[in-house]
């Protein structure tokens, strides 16, 4: 991934080594050499990037299957509760009728009145 061709390589090389390198070079190496850092630099915390999104989105995604199979525990036990609720109100008034109906036998037949 580096700019550096290898004939300039060996020419910084051959320079450095018969201690003839001058600042200009040098600065113009390290300069490219620090951009090559940070573009793998770059690249490396996109691929980390990548890597924690598509995580979180699977958790995201395990998270959001959970809560719907609770609520729809939840909803069923609620639809449980009030057929209950909603049977014990009709069993109410079918047994209230029929005290109606007997407090009425009882007051015509024999003249009691129950409050």
């Amino acid at each position: 991934m580096t700019d550096v061709s290898a004939e300039e390589y060996n020419n910084n090389m051959a320079r450095t080594n018969n201690n003839k390198i001058d600042g200009k070079d040098l600065e113009k190496a390290l300069e490219r050499q620090n951009k090559n850092f940070e573009k793998m630099l770059e690249q490396q915390a996109n691929v980390i990037l990548v890597a924690v999104d598509e995580r979180m989105s699977r958790s995201e995604e395990k998270i959001k299957k959970e809560i719907k199979s609770e609520i729809n525990t939840l909803a069923n036990t609620l639809d449980k509760f009030l057929k209950r609720l909603t049977d014990f109100d009709d069993e109410f008034q079918i047994i209230k009728a029929r005290v109606g109906r007997i407090e009425a036998v009882l007051q015509e037949k024999f003249g009691l009145v129950i409050n």
